[in-house]
């Protein structure tokens, strides 16, 4: 007697244009979708107070462990500019034809601290709270935003020790003081926009953390923090290429205005050619091209 051998019964799947159209017509959609850029920039406004508060609680929180607490604000760009002072100043003696040199290097310094700090806050926005970016459901943003907002918070300390020392040394307050309010709303904007792309590269290549000091110290060097580029810009026997970049270099346009803001032997003389407009650009392309490079890659952070 034959045993005939029973095929499994065929599981019929619906194909996956029906799941699709089933699942919209339920008002599902993909976990973690990225939304649109106008319906994402809605969500960031929307979170505004997290952005604030956040902001607020990490800069709190930075230097509670120590003794000085907040001191250190103030005191870490004062202990550079100390020792920029004595190898540049005084070995290097790049003082020499710069007036005013102690207010000059002290500009220098605090400014440019206050977009490296943004960078560097930047680059572990997302690998550095992988934690809150699995757990909860925000536009990613957020994080670079914030820790940029931080960086502004603390420099608004650093500028009261800034101002105390100009009038230490003869700087006296004018209306060009003025000035200074719309350089740093750009070079907070570019902060922000550089942060958010570096945010974004180092949610994948965490190592990128890593070579950023280098980097910045590099691009610190080429920024005029401890000279003058007006007097690099004379030499004529450096290529055309390098002068063009020294002279649209986004770190030394902004320092060179907070320069001519708050000193008035830093004349007009010494800034680039139409120093607002690439000022203006640098913060729009940094701030615009940044937020939509960060926002294409939503989906992705906190994954793998």
């Amino acid at each position: 007697m034959s045993t005939e051998t029973l095929a499994p019964p065929r599981v019929h799947h619906p194909p996956e244009e029906d799941l699709r159209a089933l699942a919209l017509r339920h008002g599902l959609s993909v976990s973690g979708a990225r939304p649109s850029l106008p319906e994402y920039t809605r969500q960031l406004w929307s979170r505004r107070h997290f952005i604030t508060a956040f902001a607020t609680a990490r800069l709190t929180a930075q230097y509670s462990q120590a003794r000085l607490g907040q001191i250190w604000q103030v005191m870490t760009p004062l202990l550079n500019a100390a020792v920029y002072y004595f190898i540049f100043g005084v070995l290097m003696n790049t003082r020499a034809g710069v007036p005013d040199f102690v207010p000059f290097l002290v500009t220098g310094v605090f400014i440019w601290t206050f977009t490296a700090s943004s960078i560097t806050a930047g680059t572990r926005a997302i690998s550095g709270n992988l934690g809150l970016v699995r757990a909860l459901h925000f536009p990613r943003a957020s994080l670079p935003v914030s820790l940029a907002l931080q960086q502004l918070q603390q420099l608004a300390f650093s500028l009261c020790a800034l101002v105390l020392i100009l009038f230490c040394f003869g700087v006296t307050p004018g209306w060009s003081w003025l000035l200074a309010v719309p350089a740093l709303f750009l070079q907070s904007l570019f902060n922000t926009g550089v942060s958010l792309v570096l945010a974004r590269l180092a949610a994948r290549t965490p190592d990128i953390a890593q070579l950023m000091p280098f980097l910045l110290r590099t691009w610190m060097y080429a920024s005029g923090v401890m000279w003058s580029v007006e007097h690099v810009m004379a030499n004529n026997h450096l290529p055309h290429a390098v002068l063009l970049a020294l002279e649209c270099n986004p770190a030394a346009v902004y320092i060179d205005l907070v320069r001519f803001a708050l000193i008035d032997s830093f004349t007009a003389a010494q800034l680039p050619p139409h120093v607002w407009a690439v000022a203006t650009g640098w913060a729009l392309v940094a701030a615009v091209g940044g937020f939509i490079w960060f926002w294409q890659a939503e989906e992705t952070y906190g994954r793998g």
